[in-house]
C-alpha cells in the first residue's frame, strides 16, 4: 500500500481541498422552562441499557432519551413508533419553547473533566457544524468498521427528527495548540452552562458567537484533516440523509442543511484526550488450562505466568503498561485463574495472514489476538468459535474470571493517537473495538437542524 508513512500533517498539506467547518444556529433547551442542564442530558444511545434508560425517563419529562432512544412498544406499528414519538416529542418541545433555537450563529466549546485511572483530567472541544463528504474524497477520515443494524436505525431517526440529536467525535492535529489557544481566548472569564452526569463527568458549555473569534477558530481549523474517533455510524449515516434528500429534491444548494453534520472537535494533543483499553472475555471455545495455553502460545509468544488470581490480573496489567508496546498481551486461563503475559515475536506470521493490511494495522496487538490468536491458533487446537465480550475495566475482567462467565479473558493494550492517525490516514479501518475514548460526549447539550440553517 502507498503512503503508510503518511502523517497527520503530511495529509494537510496533500489535500487541496479545506474541511468547511461552520458556526450554526444551535436548538437548545431553554432552561428556564425544563430547570437543571443535568436532568435533562444522556449518554450516547448505544452505551444505554434498560435500566439507565427507565431512570433517564424518570429524571424529567424533556430529558432527551425520549428523542435519541425512545422505548419501544408492544403495539409499535409503521405510524406510531419509537421514532415518531421522537418526533412528536420534538415537535411539542419546539411549539412549547421547551428547546429552542439561538438567534445567531455560533461556536460551542465544550469541556469534559473526569477521573481516570485515579487522575483528574480536562478534555476540551468545539461543537460545530462539519460539511459531509465521502471518506477518501477529502480532508475526513474513519478508522473503524460500521454495521448495517446501528446505520438503518440512525437513519429512522434522523428522517423522523430532521435533527442531529448527538455529535460525531472528531479529532484533528494541532501541535502548536493553535486552535485551543484561540477557543480559549474566545471564552475568557465567561461563566459556563455545566452539567454532572450519571458518572459523574463534569460537563461545560459555552456559546462563542462573536464573529471574529469564530472566523479566527474556523480558519485554523479549516486546513486540517478531521479524524472520526466515535460516531463513525452516525457520519455515515448522514451521508445517507444526504443522498435521501437529494433524491427528494430537498438539497436546493451546497448552502442546504443536509450538507452538514454536527461534530464535536478536539486536538490531538489535547491533555485530556485518553483512550482507553478494550479488553476481550472470550467463550465459545472449550475450556484451556494455563499449561495448554503456553503450549499453544509458546511457538510464537515468549509466554510467562505473572500470577493467580485478581493479584495476578493487575500485576499482568502492570506489565503491560510499563511495557508500552503492543507486542504484549495478557491472558488469563479461566479454568485454573492463572495469568500470563505473551510477547508476540512472529510478525513473518501476521504478514501471511493479514497481507491486505499495512504494518501498522498487522502491529497492532488487537490485530495479532483476533487474526493470530483466536481466528487461528485456538479454533484450529481446541475447536468451536471464539466469541468476545468487550469491557474497559481491569476490574470488569476480574469480576468475570471470578464468575467464570468466559473460558478466556484477554488483557489487551489500547491503541494510541499515532496509531489511528496513521491507520485511518491510510484509508484503512481499525479492528473493532480497537479505540475506547472515554469519557463519551453527552446528548442534549445541543442540536443541530437538518432542515433549517
Amino acid at each position: 500500500m502507498e503512503g503508510l508513512d503518511r502523517s497527520a500533517t503530511q495529509l494537510s498539506m496533500e489535500a487541496d481541498a479545506m474541511a468547511d467547518i461552520r458556526a450554526f444556529r444551535a436548538y437548545r433547551y431553554d432552561l428556564g422552562r425544563v430547570g437543571a442542564l443535568r436532568d435533562v442530558i444522556a449518554p450516547p444511545y448505544d452505551v444505554i441499557d434498560a435500566d439507565l434508560q427507565q431512570r433517564l425517563y424518570d429524571q424529567s419529562p424533556y430529558n432527551v432519551i425520549r428523542l435519541i432512544l425512545n422505548k419501544e412498544n408492544a403495539s409499535d406499528s409503521e405510524t406510531d413508533n419509537r421514532y415518531t414519538r421522537a418526533a412528536g416529542c420534538l415537535r411539542d418541545w419546539q411549539s412549547e419553547g421547551i428547546v429552542v433555537q439561538d438567534s445567531a450563529r455560533s461556536l460551542y466549546v465544550y469541556h469534559q473533566e473526569f477521573e481516570a485511572e485515579g487522575q483528574r483530567h480536562v478534555r476540551r472541544g468545539v461543537l460545530a457544524r462539519v460539511r459531509l463528504e465521502p471518506f477518501g474524497q477529502g480532508k475526513i477520515y474513519p478508522h473503524e468498521e460500521t454495521m448495517a443494524g446501528p446505520k438503518a436505525d440512525r437513519l429512522k431517526l434522523f428522517h423522523a427528527t430532521g435533527m442531529n440529536l448527538s455529535p460525531v467525535f472528531g479529532l484533528y492535529p494541532d501541535e502548536t495548540g493553535s486552535v485551543q489557544s484561540a477557543l480559549d481566548t474566545s471564552i475568557g472569564r465567561a461563566l459556563p452552562l455545566e452539567a454532572t452526569d450519571h458518572l459523574g463527568v463534569v460537563s461545560r458549555l459555552w456559546p462563542i458567537s462573536d464573529q471574529q473569534a469564530v472566523s479566527a477558530v474556523t480558519g485554523l481549523l479549516g486546513p486540517k484533516p478531521v479524524f472520526i474517533a466515535d460516531g463513525h455510524h452516525r457520519y455515515e449515516t448522514g451521508l445517507r440523509y444526504l443522498e435521501d434528500r437529494r433524491a427528494a429534491g430537498e438539497v436546493r444548494d451546497a448552502e442546504s442543511a443536509p450538507n452538514f453534520i454536527l461534530m464535536m472537535l478536539v486536538s490531538m494533543s489535547d491533555p485530556g484526550l485518553i483512550i482507553l483499553p478494550t479488553h476481550r472475555l472470550v467463550s465459545g471455545i472449550p475450556a484451556i488450562d494455563s499449561q495448554r495455553l503456553r503450549m499453544l502460545l509458546g511457538s510464537h509468544f515468549d509466554v510467562e505466568v505473572v500470577g493467580q488470581g485478581e493479584q495476578g490480573a493487575r500485576d499482568a496489567w502492570e506489565l503491560i503498561q510499563a511495557d508500552g508496546t503492543q507486542e504484549m498481551l495478557g491472558f488469563g486461563t479461566v479454568s485454573d485463574g492463572t495469568w500470563h503475559t505473551a510477547r508476540f515475536r512472529a510478525g513473518d506470521a501476521m504478514q501471511t495472514l493479514a497481507a491486505d493490511h499495512s504494518p501498522a494495522w498487522r502491529s497492532l496487538a488487537v490485530s495479532v489476538l483476533h487474526v493470530f490468536v483466536l481466528g487461528r491458533v485456538l479454533p484450529e487446537a481446541l475447536g468451536g468459535q471464539p466469541q468476545c465480550r468487550y469491557v474497559h475495566l481491569l476490574g470488569e475482567v476480574t469480576d468475570a474470571v471470578h464468575r467464570k462467565e468466559c473460558q478466556l479473558a484477554v488483557l489487551v493494550p489500547p491503541a494510541t493517537m499515532k496509531h489511528v492517525e496513521d491507520i485511518a490516514g491510510n484509508l484503512e479501518k481499525m479492528p473493532p473495538k480497537s479505540t475506547y475514548f472515554y469519557p463519551k460526549l453527552l446528548s442534549g447539550l445541543v442540536f443541530n437542524s437538518l432542515k433549517v440553517n
